[in-house]
Order: C-alpha cells, then sequence, then structure tokens
C-alpha cells in the first residue's frame, strides 16, 4: 500500500451506510454490497437493491480488475487541494464482476489512458488511517 501526506486534500467521511466500504479499504479490501434477496451486486452503496428493493445486503470483497469504460483528463484546477496533480484523469472502471467505479487510473500518463485498457486496483493511504482505491494499468492482462 501507499502512502501519500497532503493534509490540504478532502478526504471521505464515513457515514454509517458507506463506513463497511471505508473500512474494507483499510482492511486491503474492495469490497461492494450484494443483495441478499437477489444477489445483485451494486454500486453505489445505497439503502435498498435497485433491482428488487430489498435491503437486505451484504458487503462483498471484489476482484479489483476491470476495464476502463470511461476517462477524462481534467486541466482545469477545480480544488486548490489538487492544483499540483493538473492533469488528472478521472476515469469510470467496469469491474469483472459488472459494477462501475469511479476512480482514476495511475501509473501511467493522464492522456494515455484509454477505454478498454485493462486495470487493477490499488489502494493508497492518503492520510493515517484513510485509504481510497485507485487503478493502475494491469500488466499481465489477466482477468
Amino acid at each position: 500500500m501507499t502512502t501519500v501526506t497532503n493534509p490540504a486534500r478532502p478526504l471521505p467521511t464515513p457515514t454509517d451506510l458507506t463506513r463497511p466500504f471505508w473500512a474494507g479499504l483499510a482492511e486491503g479490501a474492495l469490497r461492494l454490497q450484494r443483495c441478499v434477496e437477489c444477489g445483485h451486486l451494486r454500486n453505489p452503496i445505497a439503502t435498498v437493491c435497485p433491482e428488487c428493493l430489498s435491503a437486505d445486503h451484504a458487503w462483498e470483497q471484489v476482484s479489483g480488475l476491470g476495464t476502463v469504460f470511461s476517462t477524462i483528463v481534467f486541466h482545469q484546477v477545480y480544488n486548490e487541494a489538487f492544483a499540483t496533480d493538473v492533469p488528472y484523469n478521472v476515469s469510470i472502471v467496469e469491474l469483472d464482476e459488472g459494477p462501475h467505479v469511479l476512480s482514476n487510473v495511475v501509473g501511467k500518463p493522464p492522456g494515455e489512458v484509454r477505454v478498454g485498457d485493462r486495470v487493477r486496483v490499488v489502494l493508497t493511504e492518503v492520510a493515517p488511517g484513510v485509504t481510497i482505491h485507485q487503478f493502475r494499468p494491469d500488466g499481465d492482462g489477466a482477468a
């Protein structure tokens, strides 16, 4: 796990609903909700299943492997805390299990990230006890 220190950056604020997601990242696992009733694996995190409206769910670790579904490069500074990162990409990754996850791809110049690129999740501690998910190119291409 990588550690980056920049206290000026906004940090996630876990709620009762999202706390298991953030705790999973801190423990080294990307976890999503799976509906107990119909089995739908979902993201974004929600109080009910968008397929069957059941409130029953369990948190399940996913592989962290996926494909870039969409990507854009930001050249404008919208938040001063990220000024030194410009340009940077914001990407939607379609996980092999199906759900889409919003993040960014690191380890490759932002303008070279392409739709269809295979990626793998990496977890980065951005402040003590706060871990975020990002993606890196998947070197072996294995799913």
